[in-house]
């Protein structure tokens, strides 16, 4: 069901924003199957898929979920966006610090262990680590910023701190008032996607046993997708 957005985008522009995935593949092929089959009922001009960070750590399949983000978008002629979560920035500083380090252990005891697992022996290729090193941290269309965690409303756009977009939470997600763009998010899980005249949040907590959720953005109207 389609609803009045608090943002809008430019004519044409259609925009699939997926939340965060935690090692959740198949959850994550089943909703680039339904963000396929959206498309095929109702195409536009263009369109772009949007992935908020948090691929690995915690999930089953870590993986899994960066093999298939290898792999050409379920969009044939769609923009892919991919951006950095915090566990994509642990990850690596811990597999570039190495074992026995505080980097290690701070992965570690956020999911880094079944990241691993679902590797096993030999570990993540360097092609996934490649790809987590080329994501992006924000996308900006029409009214909409895309972020991983948010921002940190006190400052202006153009100021914002990397450690804010990456792990945020206060004061960004009870901030009253307007800011510059709606900043769609995921990081903070919700039992349901989060609307406020200022910020969409997106992380649905697919992990723990909640759906994976797509955000579908258009002119002025949004409608969700979920897996």
């Amino acid at each position: 069901m389609s609803m009045l957005a608090p943002g809008s985008l430019p004519p044409g522009l259609r925009v699939y924003a997926i939340g965060d995935i935690h090692g959740c593949a198949a959850r994550l092929a089943a909703l680039h199957a339904a963000i396929a089959a959206d498309w095929d009922l109702s195409p536009t001009e263009r369109c772009a898929v949007v992935h908020l960070g948090d691929y690995v750590d915690r999930g089953p399949d870590s993986a899994g979920v960066l093999k298939r983000l290898m792999q050409p978008p379920p969009l044939p002629d769609a923009e892919t966006v991919l951006l950095r979560g915090n566990h994509e920035v642990m990850m690596l500083e811990a597999l570039a610090a190495g074992p026995g380090t505080a980097a290690e252990d701070l992965w570690l005891a956020n999911g880094g262990r079944t990241t691993l697992r679902s590797y096993g022996p030999a570990g993540p290729p360097e092609a996934h680590l490649a790809l987590l090193r080329a994501t992006t941290l924000s996308w900006q269309a029409g009214d909409y910023l895309f972020v991983h965690a948010g921002i940190d409303p006190r400052r202006p756009f153009s100021l914002q701190r990397e450690q804010d977009l990456l792990w945020i939470r206060e004061p960004f997600l009870s901030w009253p008032h307007p800011l510059e763009r709606v900043v769609v998010h995921g990081h903070t899980p919700s039992r349901a996607p989060e609307l406020r005249r200022h910020r969409i949040g997106i992380d649905t907590g697919a992990v723990a046993g909640g759906p994976l959720t797509a955000l579908v953005l258009e002119a002025d109207m949004l409608r969700f997708l979920s897996a």
